[in-house]
């Protein structure tokens, strides 16, 4: 069969995006049964095998509020021999030292853009959410890590509604002048669209802000994933999260689905020209393996279609 999808190019495209996977933690947190330890060292493997260059691993959050990661001591050291950056969420400095002591070199902080979910997630205002992280930053480059600043609820909140474009680039402004390296926009509940994709990067970037040091993160809920990524894309971004098979949403926020899968990412981006290094028969492999361990199918659109499994 001739391959497909049929390369054709886009003007104003990067040539090349660089995929943050997050299936292994932001995916496999919001599973109501917790996954073997082994099953997900073999995922995250798998997803290195494929071509992903950054899997985000595990967080070292206390498990009494995220249980399915308990597991963060067992599972990184499982991980020496994978052939990829494995950043991990902390959440405090006791997370901070938990990850540091297995050796950690990625470190990153989830932060919110607006006050509910701040308290929900955090139990904290926006305001001491920053301080908690101040000094995990600060140590976490001290000791040579890159640092990546997770920011929620940038585009709509189930109990605010709508978040204003300034609010949240006086908080992403905020996070960064902490010292992170990087930020990830998060479409938390899946309410984004274009046009506010658009706004909030120009707004970023008239707060000084290089679109180089900005990821999106988008959930799926509305379908609207794709379409905001490029949004994203034209803006100039280059650093897209996915989630392998669609894996995903947000324990806080009942609202959030699915993350959007890689697969469906890979699939446009393939069809656009734009490298990424992702082998997605190996991909797909991979996602249909995990469902299978999941014991449901994926809910990835690509995933579906290339296994011909509707």
């Amino acid at each position: 069969m001739n391959r497909l999808p049929m390369t054709v190019p886009a003007p104003g495209l990067p040539a090349r995006v660089r995929i943050h996977e997050v299936g292994a933690r932001d995916g496999l947190q919001n599973e109501k049964t917790a996954v073997p330890t082994a099953v997900k060292a073999e995922f995250i493997h798998r997803l290195a095998a494929a071509g992903l260059t950054t899997v985000e691993a595990t967080s070292f959050v206390h498990p009494k509020w995220v249980p399915q990661l308990a597991d963060a001591e067992e599972l990184v050291p499982l991980l020496g021999d994978v052939q990829a950056a494995l950043p991990v969420l902390v959440p405090n400095e006791r997370g901070l030292d938990r990850a540091l002591a297995l050796g950690a070199t990625r470190i990153a902080v989830f932060g919110s853009a607006t006050e509910t979910f701040a308290s929900r997630n955090l139990n904290r205002t926006v305001a001491e959410s920053l301080a908690m992280f101040e000094p995990v930053v600060a140590r976490a480059k001290e000791g040579g890590a890159h640092v990546r600043g997770y920011l929620s609820m940038c585009f709509g909140d189930p109990w605010e509604g709508p978040v204003p474009v300034h609010q949240v680039v006086s908080v992403a402004t905020s996070l960064l002048d902490l010292g992170c390296d990087e930020l990830s926009l998060g479409d938390t509940i899946g309410v984004a669209t274009p046009g506010h994709v658009q706004a909030l990067l120009s707004g970023l970037n008239e707060a000084g802000v290089a679109t180089d040091r900005i990821g999106v993160h988008f959930h799926d809920t509305y379908g609207q994933a794709l379409s905001n990524t490029l949004a994203a894309l034209q803006h100039g971004v280059t650093t897209v999260d996915a989630s392998a098979g669609g894996l995903g949403g947000c324990p806080y926020a009942k609202s959030a689905t699915g993350n959007l899968a890689t697969e469906d990412l890979v699939w446009m981006l393939d069809g656009l020209g734009i490298e990424t290094g992702v082998d997605l028969a190996a991909l797909t492999a991979t996602s249909v393996w995990m469902a299978e361990q999941l014991g449901r199918p994926s809910p990835s659109r690509t995933v579906r279609a290339l296994s011909h499994k509707e």
